[in-house]
């Protein structure tokens, strides 16, 4: 009877220690879960205080880039007007002057392009700080958040901005072959952005320093073709007339500064190209025919 009642007893612990095994095992579990949610709010908080950082240093670039384009145009409208002034019998000047504008008009499209990318980068950095404050509740739950961006593809083609300033270093430090090439990329991955336009033209402008003016001509027609209302299309226009003119097609040459004129009256281009026609003895506008007398 004792040796029944001990064999009882002894299965009854068993069972007791049995059923309490699961619940501090389930206790253990919570425990942890808990100290990752703590790591990863106490995480959350830093990566706040970073983001803020950066958010505070990209706006305060945003705001200096914005500035200091400003103040390019502004040079570029007050050279404009006193190139505008000058006595037409300068011609050396106006082309030395053309040539800065030139670069100034460079410098620009290069500014455009750091704060288009710097406009990126706040998006980006604000699009993640959204998703990291979305995963925390979604940890709890022991579920993927449905609001998370999915990862991104790799890119084959490098971002535009880096593209095209790449493409301008090397065309204003006259390494062509790399030029021509990070333009031709530009063109064939970013065909419909507003710097599109100047890709083309400098691809045509390399090839009008190389002296290969047939096809600079070709290229100068698609730009002002393709991209009418670029901020290149008058500067295509003027060197085609220059390189019709370098190719022994005078009146063809002539017609094309004759157009450029009429179409911008108002450009520092159109002064070019009255310099030009009359260094060849030809007058800005075509004469208007006379009327025939009638016969007797």
């Amino acid at each position: 009877m004792k040796k029944t009642r001990f064999i009882l007893f002894a299965i009854l612990l068993a069972s007791v220690a049995l059923s309490n095994k699961p619940a501090a095992a389930a206790n253990k579990d919570m425990i942890q879960l808990q100290t990752q949610v703590q790591a990863l709010q106490d995480q959350m908080a830093r990566m706040q205080q970073s983001f803020d950082e950066r958010m505070g240093v990209m706006k305060n670039l945003v705001e200096q880039t914005t500035d200091n384009i400003n103040r390019v145009n502004q040079g570029l409208d007050t050279l404009n007007k006193n190139l505008q002034t000058q006595s037409t019998d300068q011609g050396g000047k106006v082309d030395q002057v053309s040539a800065q504008v030139q670069s100034l008009h460079d410098a620009v499209d290069e500014l455009k392009a750091r704060l288009a990318k710097v406009s990126k980068q706040l998006e980006e950095v604000q699009a993640a700080q959204q998703n990291l404050q979305s995963q925390p509740a979604a940890s709890q739950q022991g579920v993927t958040p449905q609001g998370a961006a999915p990862q991104q593809p790799q890119v084959q083609a490098p971002p535009p901005d880096v593209l095209y300033n790449n493409g301008l270093r090397d065309y204003n430090a006259a390494k062509y072959d790399l030029a021509v090439q990070e333009f031709a990329d530009y063109l064939k991955y970013y065909a419909n952005t507003d710097l599109a336009g100047n890709a083309q033209f400098y691809l045509a402008d390399i090839e009008y320093r190389q002296g290969d003016f047939q096809k600079a001509i070709k290229d100068y027609d698609k730009v002002i073709e393709q991209y009418p209302e670029g901020n290149k299309a008058a500067a295509a226009q003027l060197k085609k007339g220059y390189a019709l003119l370098n190719t022994g097609q005078k009146d063809a040459g002539t017609r094309e500064l004759r157009a450029l004129i009429a179409r911008y009256p108002r450009s520092l281009e159109a002064q070019q190209a009255k310099d030009r026609l009359r260094q060849l003895g030809a007058a800005p506008t075509a004469s208007k025919p006379s009327p025939g007398r009638s016969r007797q």
